[in-house]
């Protein structure tokens, strides 16, 4: 993997949930509580910087994760994530280290930025949106790969075998995996559905048929068209006709849904890569009060 130095964009909460799940909470601050999940992201971040020498670089939140327009489209959007008072089911260890990231990555420096109203995807989607140049989004989130674009260049650095281990995601990678471009995923994604974010997508229409689809329509809109009568509609068969024409009203809400928003009002923030930590005094007492001196040792000299 060749490294591109230019604008890196982390999925924040995709990478604290992966530290927390594949380190013990066995690792935990003097007091004893867990803090596998703030130094497994302290780590991550300090290879990727290792690695790929951005010159700018953004730790993208969740302001919102089931923002109110994708409810309002499609209500059973991440149902299944939901507690009692709509909050998002999140393990108890884990909850108290999230400010606790956030807490740290301010004091290096490390812009932090989420919007309210918004997940941190529309948040990448955006900055990916704006920048004149090379952009990388490391993310576990395949949803992502509709932000691939190898004509600017945007890459997904995709996490699912770990930070170690990462998968380039450009337009070719999406292509040999799905059929499709990473321009059209979010097209692709709509029609095949995703049970772990509550979209049911079209029954009947898997991987292979969406990919098809989208392949000889160039577009769930002029796929629709054409499930209209317009042209093309003759190289639909009567079952993906049928299984189409159910599942309109679904259609019609869902890419609001799956796309990530591109026009979100960022913050002002510093996003350069900063050379050595914001607040220092900060970082000590943190590094002290959690038992983190090895990974933020780890993080300043990469830095």
């Amino acid at each position: 993997m060749v490294a591109m130095p230019g604008l890196m964009l982390l999925d924040t909460p995709s990478l604290y949930y992966r530290a927390f799940y594949g380190i013990p909470e066995s690792m935990t601050a003097p007091d004893g509580m867990p803090v596998n999940a703030v130094r497994g992201v302290i780590d991550m971040i300090a290879m990727l910087v290792r690695r790929h020498s951005p010159t700018e670089l953004v730790a993208c939140m969740d302001a919102d994760w089931r923002p109110a327009f994708r409810v309002a489209a499609i209500p059973t959007y991440k149902t299944h994530r939901l507690v009692e008072g709509g909050a998002e089911e999140t393990p108890d260890t884990l909850a108290p280290q999230v400010p606790v990231i956030e807490r740290v990555l301010d004091a290096v420096g490390i812009a932090l930025v989420g919007v309210p109203g918004y997940e941190a995807d529309d948040v990448m989607g955006t900055f990916t949106t704006r920048a004149s140049g090379q952009v990388d989004v490391v993310t576990g989130d395949r949803d992502l790969f509709q932000l691939v674009d190898d004509s600017r260049p945007v890459r997904i650095l995709y996490t699912a075998r770990g930070v170690k281990n990462l998968q380039l995601v450009d337009e070719a990678a999406v292509t040999e995996k799905y059929g499709v471009p990473g321009r059209s995923y979010a097209d692709f994604a709509t029609l095949r559905g995703d049970p772990s974010d509550g979209l049911p997508g079209v029954p009947g229409v898997g991987d292979k048929t969406a990919a098809a689809l989208i392949t000889r329509f160039g577009s769930l809109e002029a796929l629709l068209r054409a499930l209209d009568g317009g042209e093309g509609g003759g190289d639909l068969t009567a079952g993906q006709r049928a299984r189409l024409s159910a599942a309109r009203d679904y259609l019609r809400v869902a890419p609001e849904v799956v796309r990530v928003a591109r026009d979100v009002p960022l913050p002002e923030a510093d996003i350069a890569l900063p050379v050595k930590p914001r607040d220092p005094e900060a970082l000590a007492a943190l590094s002290e009060r959690y038992g983190l001196s090895g990974p933020l040792e780890r993080l300043t000299s990469a830095l």
